[in-house]
């Protein structure tokens, strides 16, 4: 039950940060993107047209600390072998640019969102 809770709550979330970003000029390719490697929360495209990976986090506690620093280096590699299997499943070629942002939803609702907030580690 606490799984499908948090889920749920991860949902909502998710659905809050895409609501931002459509609003912004972003158009939304995939949510909940799925493959062997691992899961991204949003892809993307910005208004100039870049590819856009977003991993979004939120905490209701500051007992874990703030939101922006949960996406670790384990995570970050997790993120950018999940690209790569994107991009040969879409038949982009693996040179194809993109960039890596995290939106971080605070429990006062604040959305921060921090473009380019790491690099691919391959």
């Amino acid at each position: 039950m606490a799984q499908r809770n948090r889920r749920a709550v991860g949902s909502l979330y998710e659905s809050e940060a895409v609501r931002y970003l459509e609003q912004n000029g972003y158009t939304i390719l995939a949510r909940n993107y799925r493959n062997p490697c691992g899961e991204i929360d949003v892809i993307a495209r910005d208004r100039d047209g870049m590819l856009v990976i977003i991993e979004v986090k939120y905490r209701r506690d500051d007992g874990y600390g703030d939101p922006l620093y949960a996406v670790d280096m384990r995570k970050q590699h997790r993120i950018s072998r999940t690209v790569l299997w994107y991009y040969m499943e879409k038949g982009l070629p693996e040179d194809t640019p993109c960039r890596f942002d995290v939106i971080a939803i605070h429990k006062d609702g604040r959305i921060c969102h921090v473009p380019n907030a790491f690099d691919f580690y391959g």
